[in-house]
């Protein structure tokens, strides 16, 4: 396996508009790095430029010690995965997946250990004989994984591969490839526009945006530290509940936030880092995760308002609320607990659970992370002296 790594990359059709601009990034050997964003973004395009299959405006792509620029696709050492199996209909899942090894000149006995033991790895070997059209879209799917891992390649490049699958065969086809990473200890980079295939995949996850790279990190760094609004509320489902206010008190490491309608509420940031940035008065976005917030039926007058809609998935629901502000917010329930359209509720949330975003969308940076729910009523503030702003 190998790194990759690249530098300054920009892609332009019209060599006026970037695709692609400035992409700075490295994967690590053995990583599995997952490019995530919204279709347009351009992280298939970032995938077309890895495998050769078009061509760089500007900067450098280098697989393991090797610049790969001008490299044919045959020459980089990569395998890719597409999204439509792209199975040659006509040949056995065997040839399928010893086409490539026989057009490199692999020897007959090379190519049958290498498909008997990609297609054990895959549970595939009773299917060797069969047409792709006597497999189901699973199946499909692993044999064109195998004929990726037969090669022995450097780099997996894995394009949407889930798309065209059902919701049951997602979940269990996204764990085999967890567990064929494990196996492999493959280097693996994987496009997909699903932020849960990315959370529940990826070493490190690359979100992306308008031919930019948004923020890179592990997933809980993305979910727990998003460096930007559009970052806040593309990682996470239900997508993160925002809130516009306006700062009235800078303290240490805490800001005390006015709300539209007149709510005060606090949020524990690192103001070291704010000082000569935010000024009382500014403008700010308040965003906390529907299941930071606490439903809390008894009297609590800090987050109140009326049920629309509640979704009961079993263990938990998704309860749809305006507060009094008009604000339309989502929390996440006990399960267990009713909740009935119409009522009114009240809600509380600890100040470690917000995050605050300046006028630009930046993220201001957050103490660390703690107990999230409150077990006070209202809006506990979880400062030294326990006091709690009115």
């Amino acid at each position: 396996m190998a790194n990759v790594n690249i530098k300054n990359l920009r892609k332009s059709y019209d060599g006026k508009q970037d695709v692609l601009a400035s992409i700075n990034l490295d994967v690590n050997d053995g990583e599995f790095c997952v490019l995530v964003g919204p279709s347009g973004c351009g992280k298939s395009t970032l995938l077309r430029l890895l495998c050769g299959l078009e061509d760089i405006t500007d900067g450098q792509i280098a697989i393991g010690d090797q610049v790969v620029n001008h490299l044919p696709p045959a020459e980089r050492g990569i395998a890719m995965v597409f999204q439509s199996y792209a199975l040659y209909p006509h040949m056995t899942v065997y040839k399928n997946m010893a086409f490539g090894l026989k057009v490199a000149g692999s020897d007959k006995n090379t190519i049958d250990q290498q498909i008997h033991h990609a297609a054990g790895i895959l549970k595939i070997d009773h299917l060797l004989d069969r047409l792709p059209r006597e497999l189901s879209g699973g199946q499909r799917q692993r044999v064109a994984i195998g004929r990726a891992i037969v090669r022995k390649p450097r780099l997996f490049l894995f394009d949407e591969p889930l798309s065209n699958l059902d919701a049951a065969l997602r979940v269990q086809t996204r764990l085999e490839i967890a567990k064929l990473h494990r196996q492999l200890a493959a280097t693996i980079v994987y496009v997909t526009h699903d932020q849960v295939e990315a959370m529940t995949l990826g070493d490190k996850i690359v979100v992306m945006n308008d031919g930019q790279i948004q923020q890179s990190g592990t997933p809980l760094e993305l979910y727990q530290q998003p460096e930007n609004l559009f970052v806040a509320t593309f990682i996470g489902s239900p997508k993160m509940n925002l809130m516009q206010g306006l700062v009235t008190s800078i303290e240490a490491d805490y800001l005390k936030i006015q709300l539209e309608g007149g709510q005060e509420v606090g949020a524990d940031v690192c103001t070291t880092e704010v000082n000569g940035v935010m000024r009382i008065g500014d403008p700010v976005t308040l965003g906390v995760r529907a299941e930071h917030i606490l439903e809390n039926n008894s009297g609590s007058e800090t987050f109140s308002g009326r049920v629309n809609v509640v979704e009961h998935l079993g263990e938990a629901n998704f309860i749809y609320a305006t507060l009094q502000n008009g604000q339309d917010i989502v929390v996440r329930g006990d399960g267990n607990n009713t909740v009935l359209i119409g009522e009114n509720i009240t809600l509380s949330a600890a100040s470690n659970a917000f995050h605050v975003f300046d006028a630009n969308g930046n993220a201001l940076r957050r103490i660390k992370p703690g107990n999230m729910i409150s077990s006070k009523l209202g809006l506990t503030q979880n400062r030294p002296n326990g006091d709690v702003p009115s």
